[in-house]
């Protein structure tokens, strides 16, 4: 039976988290979550810091898909995420797990060109 690597899923990640991962600034995700509130809703822990679910998270990344890959303003990203509930979010969701696919086959792709050097 293969390995199959498992994946650890956070429970909450930070602003700072967030922005790393979008290659953002913390203020413009802190601006998109107060420009959102129907998809971003952070919980906050004693101290007052933000803290984002897995689906805000997802929301955030289909909101930078939106506004900073297909050029859209706010308005009109908040407009596209309101009638599209899920769809883009799915779409968001493919392209994520296509990404990793590819990462890993890159990976094999090295690593059995260095066994083959190697011979």
């Amino acid at each position: 039976m293969p390995y199959r690597e498992k994946s650890i899923e956070k429970l909450y990640y930070t602003i700072g988290e967030i922005s790393e991962i979008l290659g953002e600034s913390t203020s413009l995700v802190r601006f998109w979550a107060q420009k959102f509130p129907d998809f971003i809703k952070p919980a906050r822990n004693k101290k007052g810091n933000r803290l984002f679910t897995a689906q805000d998270l997802a929301n955030f990344k289909i909101i930078y898909h939106l506004v900073k890959e297909c050029g859209m303003t706010l308005d009109g990203a908040d407009r596209r995420m309101h009638d599209n509930i899920g769809g883009e979010d799915r779409r968001v969701e493919v392209i994520s797990k296509l990404q990793n696919i590819r990462a890993k086959l890159l990976q094999i792709s090295q690593e059995l060109s260095q066994k083959q050097q190697t011979i």
